[in-house]
C-alpha cells in the first residue's frame, strides 16, 4: 500500500506511521496555547520527530467541539512560519501536514513546504480538491457530521459504519473525477467528530471494514473525550494510556497512520504490535 506525496512515496503495507500533533492555537482542547509561540512550536515539532514521528501535523485553527472559526489571514500567520522553519535544510527529513479546512491556507502551506493536506471537512469544498491536484499534495479526507461548532449536538446515524464508508467512496470518486491520483488519497473516519460514544466504539470495532479502494486509513483518537467517558474520568492526563492502547489496537485492525500528541509511547506500542503481527500482509 503506497501513499504518494510530493517529496517521497511511503510504503504502508507492513509499517504504519505516527503523525505528531503541533497545534499553533490558543484554544485547542489538548494543548491550546502551549505552542502558539513560533520557537516553542518548532522546538516541540523537532522533539516529536526525535521521538519517532514521521509526519508533523500543524494546525492553526481549533476543531474542538464548539470551536469558533478564524480568518484565513490569521490561520496563515500562525502556521506558515512554523512550516517554513521546519523545512529548513538543517531539519531532519520528515513530512509536514497542514491541518486546515481552507483551500487558500492549504495552498500557501504547500508552497511553504507541506506535503499533506489534512482536511477535517473531507474535501467537500471542490476548491480543496483543486489545490490538492495542482500542488500534488497527499490528502487525508476525514468524515465529520456537521461543523466543529455544532458537530456534537445530538449526532445521529442509521448505520454509522455504512455511512462513513459511503462518504469515503463518494469522496474517492469525486477526487478521481477531478483528476487526482489515487495513490495520494487517504481516509480518516473522524472519531469524535460528529459522533456519540456508541458511534466511536462501533467505528473502532469495525475499523477494517471502512477501507475503500485499498487506500490508507488514518486514525486519530489521541486524548479525546470519549476515552474519559469510557473510563469515568474527566482528567486529560488519564487519557494518555488509553490512547496508547488504541494505537496498538488500531494497528491490528488495519490503521496505517496514527495521529497522536505524545509520540514516544505510541511509537513503542506501534512497533511492538507490528513485531507480533504476521509478516505477510493480509
Amino acid at each position: 500500500m503506497l501513499w504518494e506525496t510530493p517529496y517521497r512515496t511511503v510504503d504502508l503495507t507492513r509499517r504504519a506511521m505516527i503523525m505528531g500533533v503541533v497545534n499553533v492555537t490558543p484554544d485547542s482542547f489538548s494543548d491550546g496555547g502551549r505552542f502558539i509561540d513560533l520557537e516553542a512550536a518548532v522546538a516541540h515539532a523537532r522533539q516529536l520527530v526525535g521521538e519517532g514521528a514521521e509526519i508533523i501535523d500543524i494546525g492553526g485553527e481549533s476543531t474542538r467541539p464548539g470551536a469558533e472559526p478564524v480568518s484565513e489571514a490569521e490561520e496563515m500567520r500562525r502556521v506558515l512560519p512554523v512550516i517554513e522553519r521546519l523545512r529548513s535544510p538543517s531539519a531532519r527529513p520528515f513530512l509536514l501536514s497542514i491541518d486546515t479546512m481552507k483551500p487558500a491556507v492549504a495552498r500557501a502551506a504547500m508552497a511553504a513546504g507541506a506535503a499533506i493536506i489534512n482536511d477535517v471537512t473531507g474535501l467537500r469544498d471542490p476548491a480543496m480538491i483543486d489545490v490538492a491536484r495542482e500542488t500534488h499534495a497527499a490528502v487525508i479526507a476525514m468524515h465529520m457530521q456537521g461543523t466543529p461548532r455544532d458537530m456534537q449536538t445530538a449526532p445521529h446515524y442509521d448505520d454509522v459504519c455504512a455511512e462513513v464508508r459511503e462518504f469515503f467512496r463518494h469522496t474517492y470518486a469525486r477526487c478521481l473525477a477531478c483528476g487526482m491520483i489515487a495513490a495520494r488519497i487517504a481516509f480518516d473516519p473522524g472519531i469524535g467528530f460528529g459522533k456519540a460514544l456508541a458511534h466511536n466504539l462501533t467505528l473502532l470495532r469495525q475499523l477494517g471494514s471502512l477501507r475503500v479502494a485499498g487506500r490508507p486509513l488514518v486514525l486519530g483518537v489521541s486524548r479525546k473525550s470519549f476515552l474519559g467517558k469510557v473510563l469515568g474520568t474527566s482528567a486529560l492526563e488519564d487519557r494518555e494510556w488509553p490512547t496508547v492502547a488504541l494505537t496498538s489496537y488500531g494497528r491490528t485492525q488495519g490503521a496505517n497512520v496514527i495521529r497522536v500528541h505524545a509520540v514516544r509511547p505510541n511509537v513503542e506500542a506501534l512497533r511492538m504490535t507490528e513485531a507480533i503481527l504476521p509478516s505477510e500482509p493480509a
